[in-house]
């Protein structure tokens, strides 16, 4: 039975992970500087929840030694007024911190989750792990520069597997897709721009098996792989498939796009000043105008992922999950 280390492991992706773990018969610790909406089920599950910071090395390297294999998933996400400090200490430093505990009590597997948002626009989808390192912002750059940090510990002898996960979704995710579902329900949603812009979903359950496969291939050792379903998607496909999911025809209601990036630059500055979270900014806006579209083939080759559910089959889950916890 492997003993398993989960950072980030109360949040949307890690407590996922755990659970998934946790159903498989595996011994999983978490560590986690918050609380997570998840965590009694995980606790009825078996496992040991700790509170506390990444950035704290006694407290990482007492909580790696003698585990068999840590996912590194701890990481600061995209704040509108977040410090790039903040980035760096977390995602770059923290990532280090954790990956330096890992090699030094000898972890056979580690696992660092990184983000498809290394690679920016993609302006002839699908790319493949060899696209442009193109990040758009610091929280993505700091993501590939966590990368960097795992690949300094892989050259001194660390197992370490690095996946860029696309766009994750499903149930558990209180924000991800719940303003599409909110649209959807309304019956009409805006889209700025064309809505041919595409993007890459990623099904929480494909991923965890990416996670799994990850932990048990040999080959899969100093790699990098994308982690996706089978398919992307326009934005206008996506919205649609969306409103099926909750049996709502939904109306797309065509906008031009320079003036909402025009009102995100403004709102953002405007609500830095007031501190206070802005209700349009710039990377909502560019939402509506990047290319994401990625290859699979990498790791269905190299580790055998075959993602199992449809974008319809997770949105279904998903939307129930919505609605049963009163989110629409």
């Amino acid at each position: 039975m492997k003993h398993i280390l989960v950072t980030g492991g109360t949040g949307f992706t890690g407590g996922s992970l755990a659970r998934y773990l946790l159903k498989r018969g595996y011994t999983v610790t978490i560590l986690d500087k918050t609380t997570g909406i998840f965590d009694r089920q995980l606790s009825e599950l078996g496992a040991q929840i700790h509170y506390g910071d990444i950035l704290d090395k006694d407290l990482v390297n007492m909580l790696v030694k003698d585990q068999d294999v840590v996912f590194h998933i701890a990481a600061a996400f995209r704040g509108v007024d977040l410090p790039k400090k903040v980035y760096w200490n977390v995602n770059v430093n923290g990532t280090g911190i954790v990956a330096e505990a890992s090699l030094h009590n000898g972890v056979k597997r580690f696992i660092y989750c990184s983000t498809e948002g290394v690679h920016g626009h993609i302006p002839h989808p699908p790319a493949a792990e060899n696209a442009p390192i193109a990040p758009k912002d610091y929280y993505q750059y700091s993501k590939y520069k966590g990368e960097e940090e795992v690949k300094k510990y892989i050259q001194q002898g660390l197992k370490a597997v690095i996946l860029r996960p696309t766009a994750i979704y499903g149930p558990g995710d209180p924000g991800r897709y719940l303003l599409l579902f909110k649209w959807a329900k309304k019956g009409f949603f805006p889209i700025f721009g064309s809505g041919k812009v595409t993007y890459h979903p990623l099904y929480i359950e494909n991923l965890n098996q990416a996670f799994e496969l990850a932990m048990e291939k040999e080959n899969a050792i100093g790699e990098t792989y994308l982690i996706a379903d089978e398919s992307y998607y326009t934005l206008e496909e996506i919205v649609k498939k969306v409103g099926q999911a909750i049996n709502r025809e939904v109306k797309i209601i065509h906008l031009p796009f320079t003036p909402l990036l025009i009102a995100s630059y403004i709102c953002e500055w405007v609500c830095k000043l007031i501190h206070v979270t802005p209700p349009i900014f710039r990377r909502r806006a560019d939402w509506y105008r990047e290319n994401r579209g990625f290859s699979i083939e990498k790791a269905k080759k190299e580790l055998g992922y075959k993602p199992e559910i449809s974008l319809e089959e997770g949105l279904l889950r998903t939307g129930k999950w919505y609605i049963e916890s009163g989110y629409i």
